[in-house]
């Protein structure tokens, strides 16, 4: 094996260890805005099926924050776009696709509310994902909102 390419594989390693699969800064800012608004919620909740990033346990409401790259956003055009290791990223991504369809249908099956965010529309229009959320809740009838947004 050439310098290069191992020193290629360590760079791309240590590239790959540094995406969080967790506490993303628009799950995070999700998150703060939700807080600061006085709605209490639990988050990313392992135990559960698809791991939501927020959950409203009585309102039977869950909240997942997808990045673009990992659960296929505009996928048909961006996986032509894939040059390296093309066999195992569009299999691993479309594997994550078919999970997420799984998990809503779960979710969806067992009465829940399911909201999915890219992260880009969280960084791009924050307000407009919260109030989604709260007419999700809202519409269970089990949530009394008061106050307005700042």
């Amino acid at each position: 094996m050439s310098k290069s390419l191992l020193h290629t594989t360590i760079e791309r390693s240590k590239l790959m260890s540094k995406i969080k699969g967790r506490n993303t800064k628009a799950e995070l800012a999700l998150r703060k805005e939700l807080w600061k608004l006085g709605f209490r919620y639990r988050a990313n909740v392992r135990k559960l099926k698809g791991t939501p990033d927020i959950m409203f346990m009585k309102q039977k409401v869950v909240v997942f924050v997808d990045g673009e790259f990992w659960h296929g956003y505009n996928w048909e055009h961006k996986k032509l776009l894939i040059k390296s290791n093309r066999e195992f990223w569009i299999r691993k991504i479309e594997r994550n696709m078919e999970r997420d369809m799984e998990t809503n249908i779960h979710y969806l099956n067992s009465g829940y509310t399911v909201l999915r965010f890219w992260e880009f529309e969280i960084k791009k229009d924050l307000i407009g994902c919260v109030l989604k959320i709260i007419e999700a809740l809202a519409d269970k009838k089990l949530v009394a909102w008061r106050g307005g947004i700042k």
